[in-house]
């Protein structure tokens, strides 16, 4: 049963990262590689829809499964706005480098939680009665 603050945890995370590219989009817009066609503002907004979208399915018991699933997808998907995060940083002060570069692998805890919380979806589900 201790995973039954797991997705809900997940689910927090999600939102307000979600909330925060809405309310300082700005740091986010420098991290949009520049590659990608349109505004660096409209990828902002969209990866903070999507955040929010995400967290949304992970809240709800119902589609806690998918909700999961995509965000492990969200989080392999944003792994090349982290990698030109820590290029752009690499000549900041040590801390803030340190920063960057953390975010690298970070994404693999974030990604395995999400799968967890995919596999362990239906487990803490009220069961129906007979």
């Amino acid at each position: 049963m201790a995973d039954a603050r797991s997705a809900p945890l997940l689910a927090r995370l999600l939102a307000g990262a979600g909330v925060v590219h809405f309310l300082a989009p700005k740091p986010f817009d420098s991290m949009v590689p520049k590659r990608l066609p349109g505004s660096a503002r409209a990828w902002t907004y969209a990866s903070g829809a999507a955040e929010l979208a995400v967290a949304a399915a992970i809240a709800a018991p119902r589609t806690r499964r998918a909700g999961a699933l995509a965000a492990a997808g969200l989080f392999a998907a944003l792994f090349p706005a982290n990698v030109k995060m820590a290029y752009d940083w690499r000549d900041r002060p040590v801390p803030l480098k340190v920063l960057a570069y953390g975010r690298l692998p970070g994404q693999v805890p974030l990604i395995a939680w999400a799968l967890h919380t995919a596999r362990t979806a239906g487990e803490s589900a009220p069961r129906p009665r007979p």
